[in-house]
């Protein structure tokens, strides 16, 4: 894997974490339960950072440490 790649994949992570939660900003957990559209893209922003999290080289994982990995995952 290049550097390259993993900067693609940290970036991926951060763009797709921040509109998820762009997304739910002024929203409660019913609109959550009511509106599936919101359901199915949230769900889907959230499987993205974990896919590109779990491809993250150990070594970018032990340099970005507070970055809860496992639980990313």
């Amino acid at each position: 894997m290049t550097r390259h790649d993993e900067k693609v994949r940290l970036q991926h992570m951060l763009d797709h974490a921040q509109e998820a939660v762009a997304m739910i900003k002024g929203k409660k957990r019913s609109d959550l339960l009511q509106q599936r559209m919101l359901e199915l893209a949230l769900t889907r922003l959230i499987e993205i950072v974990g896919e590109a999290a779990a491809k993250v080289s150990q070594e970018a994982q032990e340099k970005y440490t507070l970055i809860p990995w496992r639980e990313v995952v």
